[in-house]
């Protein structure tokens, strides 16, 4: 190993350079990462189209080999060097009453909105010492780190994938209370709405609808590879209709809007939902005008504001990779090498005719 690191770095409003940053010193409660694969979110779209925060090194769902390692650090991760992990994004205080009731995705240490928090794929270059993303070779890792140990067998590019996949098993399982005897509808096949698929099947769940447009088919057809009983194009079919046949009248116990579209998406959501049922919201990007609250009323209907993940849920999701028992390759359907970082971050963010689902960075591709 080198002394220096190669890196994407986002300089400016969809715009990415390779640079060299150097290696920092380990300190004993802390370790050095070398990157295998990172994922690419689709949070780190709108990050990569705003310039404000200044240049940094995105990327957060980050699987790697622990390179070097604090003797302080190896005690506290339960890890040495070699071991194959995944990393969570957040970096939490641990002594919060959030961190301390296990829900450290709210630690106020966590949320970047605030100004001086860090967290990894999003903290600028100009915060010391800069290697705070996965789209690079060498990743810092701070002493507040949250890593999980990656199975035997789970393909680092299969392990990338563990955020997207836990954020699914944290809203459709955890948050949502998926399980047998439960019917589900999943807006949006994007990798989270996958991730809930997933999480639905593995949970039991006894009707799985996917819905998302005519476009999406690639992804739809995935969704029922993974376990979706129905997947539905919403501009060909009615949705509704589907729904209240495939449940009898009742309509679904949860439906979760993954599908980031925007108002009309959620407001027609509700009416998805039975009585006393639960409709929960991760992917808003709008305030949502026309919300129909007499309806959520009338119908006892539980509204849930979810986001992230817990150290549980990204557990499951390792889980269930171990297990064999979905065909997670269809979810990966592009390794990009750092120099073409620019290229799959547009196909994240919908610009490219190229269809995608999970796109991931090999920093050592050439």
């Amino acid at each position: 190993m080198g002394d220096m690191s190669l890196a994407a770095v986002a300089v400016d409003s969809c715009k990415t350079e390779l640079r060299e940053f150097r290696i920092p010193e380990i300190a004993p409660d802390a370790g050095l990462l070398r990157v295998a694969v990172t994922g690419i979110c689709g949070s780190d779209w709108p990050m990569y189209v705003n310039e404000k925060p200044g240049p940094r090194i995105l990327g957060h769902e980050i699987i790697g080999t622990i390179e070097k390692l604090g003797s302080v650090a190896g005690e506290r991760w339960g890890a040495k060097i070699g071991d194959l992990v995944a990393l969570e994004e957040y970096l939490p205080c641990g002594h919060c009453d959030f961190c301390r009731g296990g829900e450290y995705r709210s630690c106020l240490e966590t949320d970047t909105r605030i100004p001086g928090k860090i967290r990894y794929g999003s903290t600028p270059i100009s915060t010391a010492p800069a290697l705070w993303g996965g789209y690079s070779q060498f990743l810092y890792l701070h002493p507040r780190t949250v890593m999980h140990p990656v199975p035997a067998g789970v393909a680092p590019r299969i392990a990338a994938m563990a955020l997207p996949i836990g954020n699914g098993f944290q809203w459709a399982y955890l948050d949502g209370k998926a399980g047998p005897g439960k019917s589900i509808v999943i807006q949006g096949p994007g990798q989270q709405g996958l991730g809930c698929v997933i999480a639905a099947k593995a949970a039991g769940a006894t009707n799985i609808i996917l819905a998302g447009l005519a476009r999406d088919e690639h992804r739809l057809a995935v969704g029922r590879a993974l376990g979706a009983h129905h997947a539905v194009a919403i501009d060909q079919e009615d949705l509704a209709e589907i729904v209240s046949r495939t449940t009898q009248g009742r309509m679904a116990d949860i439906v979760i809007d993954c599908s980031g579209a925007g108002p009309e998406v959620t407001n027609r959501s509700i009416a998805l939902v039975r009585k006393r049922g639960t409709l929960l919201v991760p992917a808003a990007k709008a305030p949502i005008d026309g919300f129909d609250i007499e309806h959520l009323i009338g119908r006892q209907i539980v509204l849930r504001g979810t986001r992230g993940h817990s150290y549980e849920a990204v557990e499951l999701a390792l889980g269930a990779m171990a297990g064999g028992a979905f065909p997670l390759e269809k979810m990966s359907s592009h390794m990009l090498g750092l120099h073409e970082l620019h290229d799959g971050l547009w196909m994240v963010g919908g610009m490219a005719e190229e269809p995608s689902i999970h796109v991931s960075i090999e920093p050592w591709k050439r």
